[in-house]
């Protein structure tokens, strides 16, 4: 007689799930760290990366920082109140 664990042996795709929601992150947005000196998380659509003004940001980043981001994901040298402004204004749109 043997003994089943199923719910305890996770599949490799139901493991890979679990540590996306983890993270915090919904499917179809992405964490972002915004400020000059103390930066704080942000989570944002996709759909905002093909907007021209969030592109010009991501430009800012590729100047700055190159493709090393300090704090481990993708970092925005502007200023907190700026990037919220232009997030509550794509999110009107």
């Amino acid at each position: 007689m043997g003994i089943r664990l199923p719910s305890m042996i996770l599949h490799p795709k139901q493991l890979l799930k679990l540590q996306r929601n983890q993270s915090g992150v919904p499917k179809g947005h992405i964490a972002v760290y915004v400020g000059e000196v103390q930066r704080k998380r942000f989570v944002v659509p996709i759909s905002f990366l093909n907007h021209p003004s969030f592109i010009d940001l991501l430009n800012k980043a590729e100047e700055e920082f190159g493709f090393h981001h300090p704090m481990g994901g993708l970092t925005i040298p502007c200023e907190e109140e700026a990037f919220i402004d232009l997030t509550s204004r794509l999110n009107s749109l």
